[in-house]
């Protein structure tokens, strides 16, 4: 039986994304090309791989069984074409990175250019994503996340700082209005200006000195989600509404202008800086084996751990 192999890659993408829009934003392509692509395959294998409604695109059981067995063969695919690939004098091709915004924003803005300027045949997609997310489901490379629990057949790479600290901060005119704290459980009189995860849960405001730790569940007038909204926290802040609580790389430029003044900076609590993880159990795209290659020797690996 004669099969296109880009309908049974459109298949995959339609299968791993949930839908045809989905999977027509992850693949960058169009939702009607993927449609034809399935019609087209669904007409040659005499079977109905998804059932669709207007409002859900769900796998039938043959379509269960065929994904079963494709993604494990398209996979020994894509490791020969990289094979293949490892020949050429230049890694090419495209690597597809999830990464929160904190990274996009602190760890990369130096590591990226510099990297595309190396390797002009490769092709680099970020896609910021706050959530931890499933790299094979996402059809990524790779992740980079701070501080979080990898499955056991990830492997992780630190990139960028090796040591961060989060910062309280709060605007002059606050500080004039309402007092400087001077202990953290002082923020219990504040307005805090505060992150809720995409779980629902809000983002705890931990300090440390001398050995005491202490987590406080403050309050406060506006509420962001971590990533997206964090630069428009960070105006409220300015305006004066409430004190914030974030990275400090991310605050440092607001201290240098004296838009914002650091709080309880003794407070400070510091965290290891993040890593760039990856599945151990493949093998390792060139533009990937590139990229990794690259962020082992740039200088801010060489800082201590």
């Amino acid at each position: 039986m004669n099969v296109d192999l880009g309908d049974l890659n459109a298949f995959i993408t339609v299968a791993r994304a949930g839908g045809f829009r989905e999977g027509a934003r992850l693949s960058g392509g169009s939702a009607s090309a993927l449609s034809d692509a399935i019609r087209r395959l669904e007409t040659r294998l005499g079977v109905r791989l998804f059932n669709r409604t207007t409002r859900s695109v769900a796998l039938t059981a043959a379509g269960n069984g065929l994904l079963a067995r494709l993604e494990p063969a398209l996979g020994e695919v894509a490791n020969a074409l990289d094979v293949v690939n490892g020949y050429r004098d230049r890694p090419a091709g495209t690597l597809r990175l999830n990464i929160p915004v904190s990274a996009a924003r602190l760890a990369l803005p130096e590591i990226v250019p510099a990297f595309l300027a190396r390797y002009p045949e490769i092709q680099l997609e970020i896609i910021t994503e706050e959530s931890f997310v499933d790299l094979m489901a996402e059809n990524c490379d790779a992740g980079i996340r701070y501080d979080e629990r990898l499955e056991q057949d990830m492997i992780a790479v630190p990139i960028g700082p090796r040591k961060q600290r989060f910062a309280a901060a709060a605007a002059p005119s606050y500080l004039a209005r309402y007092g400087t704290p001077q202990h953290p459980q002082d923020m219990l009189d504040h307005a805090c200006i505060r992150g809720r995860f995409a779980s629902g849960a809000m983002f705890a405001w931990e300090f440390e000195k001398d050995g005491e730790s202490i987590e406080i569940a403050v309050n406060g007038p506006f509420i962001m989600r971590p990533g997206g909204g964090t630069d428009l926290a960070v105006e409220v802040a300015k305006a004066g509404i409430g004190i914030i609580y974030l990275f400090e790389d991310w605050l440092q430029p607001y201290f240098d202008d004296g838009s914002l003044v650091p709080v309880l900076p003794d407070w400070w609590p510091s965290f290891p800086g993040p890593k760039l993880y990856y599945p151990g159990r493949r093998l390792v795209p060139s533009p990937l084996r590139a990229f990794i290659d690259f962020v082992r020797a740039w200088p801010a690996s060489s800082q201590p751990a």
